[in-house]
């Protein structure tokens, strides 16, 4: 049996804020993401006012902190359900990166913000971690794969020739048994 192990009321809510953090946190471009939308909630600022301060520092965000999603990708995240579509936008949102939802922080200057910011990079290090275990686990499914490639060949063998040992042979018109030699005539009497 395990043993139990409690938590206190503050080890529990950084656990809800770190799975509410990780929740959010998207997959774009090849880049783990989080929306402007989920980035000023966790914040506690308002949309508007988040964009307006990305908007007078963007000499701090260069591209890789981040970008404007296409609309193409906007309703593609749509239709997967990963943003809500309560009381539209005007504009296309934007993405953030690890490194730019710790400068949003910084931006921001908050200090809800800047606590935030500190399970912000914690999900973001624990979705890298899970990536790595998850690539490990790939390669080991795939060198198993490669493996039983391997058995199926010789499986297939196997089953092909106990095949050929428990068909039945061809039908043959032979009869089966002796055959005795035709009688030589017999040589008249006299």
């Amino acid at each position: 049996m395990r043993p139990q192990v409690w938590l206190s009321p503050m080890n529990k809510t950084a656990i809800v804020l770190a799975k509410r953090v990780s929740s959010k946190i998207l997959i774009l471009r090849n880049q783990k993401i989080i929306l402007d939308t989920d980035l000023a909630e966790l914040y506690g600022v308002p949309v508007k006012r988040l964009n307006e301060q990305i908007k007078r520092n963007h000499e701090r965000f260069p591209s890789d902190f981040l970008f404007t999603l296409t609309s193409e990708e906007y309703q593609n995240l749509m239709s997967q359900d990963a943003t809500s579509t309560h009381g539209g936008r005007r504009y296309l949102p934007n993405a953030f990166t690890e490194h730019g939802a710790i400068m949003a922080a910084t931006v921001l200057n908050s200090k809800r913000a800047i606590e935030m910011s500190i399970f912000v990079v914690r999900a973001f290090v624990q979705m890298r971690q899970d990536m790595a275990v998850n690539q490990h686990v790939v390669s080991k499914l795939s060198e198993l794969e490669a493996r039983l490639d391997g058995h199926d060949t010789e499986l297939q063998d196997l089953v092909g020739a106990i095949q050929e040992l428990i068909s039945p042979l061809p039908a043959s018109n032979r009869r089966i048994g002796f055959e005795t030699p035709p009688l030589a005539p017999k040589p008249p009497e006299d």
